[in-house]
């Protein structure tokens, strides 16, 4: 099989093209004919050993894919040669086949095509995890989410608006604010690409401003000096969402978490759905039902070809992405 490969520690361009042994399950497992496989930002980190797991090399990046349920491990029951699913697993995506465990591997509707299947379920299911599972919203409540126009944030907008929540949507530029909007929000803000402290009071205004005082959970797919203005911002026993940090790892005062009463919350929806795979079951039904509803649906801004991953990836890791990029495989 085809497949990109990293061979040594490096940024996107460091991947290579390469034939390679096709994998064969072993009991549980199964293997997927890729017709698309999303670009997520732990390819970014993983790809340069910065990420909590790291594969032995050679390894294909990419956790998320979309095909045909090509082979079965023995014991495996709930799928079926030919079945069109959509699965995750640490790495080996971008490749002509993929191996994942069969419960990591979800029956897709006939209706769902392969390109939209592979940009589904790490962005949907993060958001999801977040918003129910860790913030538990509540209708009317109201949501800042940082990082609007990225997979993760643009799904949490679709999201918000799906649980009943009004949505403000802060983004690094006007585009993507009207990206964010598009898709549901109610209001947006444009951050600057560095905060001082000035600006930091002013971001924090400006969330307060958009809100009516202030906001009562924020979703931080961010971090860096964007997370102390939406602590700021946030209201007496509110939830902060801790999603990821493409701006550095923040450091937030933690006499603010104090003085509103708030929670800082992580969120490691990789380890809930290893931890709780019956909820995380449930969770994926209930989304792919808003899905065919036609609530939810992922915004791809850019489609690849497996040849051009390595430039996919870059696209991510340089913030050029308006919600989801996808490498086409088999199609």
């Amino acid at each position: 099989m085809r497949a990109i490969l990293s061979i040594t520690p490096g940024k996107p361009d460091s991947l290579v093209l390469r034939d390679a042994p096709e994998p064969e399950p072993s009991e549980g497992e199964i293997v997927i004919a890729v017709k698309a496989a999303a670009v997520n930002f732990p390819d970014v980190l993983m790809i340069e050993d910065l990420y909590q797991f790291k594969p032995p090399r050679p390894f294909s990046p990419g956790g998320e894919v979309a095909g045909i349920v090509k082979k079965l491990g023995a014991g495996v029951t709930r799928l079926k040669i030919g079945d069109r699913v959509l699965a995750n697993n640490t790495s080996g995506g971008f490749a002509e086949a993929f191996l994942t465990p069969a419960n990591r591997a979800f029956k897709i509707p006939d209706s769902m095509p392969f390109d939209d299947a592979s940009a589904f379920l790490m962005t949907y299911g993060t958001s999801q995890h977040a918003l129910t599972d860790r913030a538990q919203a509540k209708r009317g409540e109201t949501l800042l989410v940082l990082g609007a126009a990225g997979g993760v944030g643009l799904a949490a907008v679709e999201l918000g608006k799906a649980y009943g929540l009004k949505v403000i949507a802060a983004a690094s530029s006007q585009e993507k604010v009207d990206f964010a909007k598009a898709a549901g929000a109610d209001a947006g803000i444009v951050y600057p690409a560095a905060l001082d402290r000035a600006a930091q009071k002013t971001f924090s205004d400006a969330i307060k401003a958009a809100s009516g005082g202030g906001v009562d959970i924020v979703y931080d797919g961010v971090g860096g000096d964007y997370a102390e203005p939406a602590l700021r911002a946030l209201n007496w026993e509110g939830r902060y969402l801790v999603v990821g940090f493409p701006a550095g790892i923040p450091k937030p005062p933690l006499n603010l978490v104090l003085l509103k009463g708030c929670q800082i919350m992580g969120v490691f929806w990789g380890a809930f759905t290893q931890r709780e795979p019956e909820r995380h079951e449930a969770n994926i039904s209930a989304l792919l039902k808003l899905y065919t509803d036609g609530r939810i649906k992922p915004k791809i801004s850019k489609r690849y070809s497996l040849e051009d991953t390595g430039r996919a990836i870059e696209d991510l890791a340089a913030r050029r992405a308006t919600g989801k990029i996808v490498v086409m495989v088999n199609s």
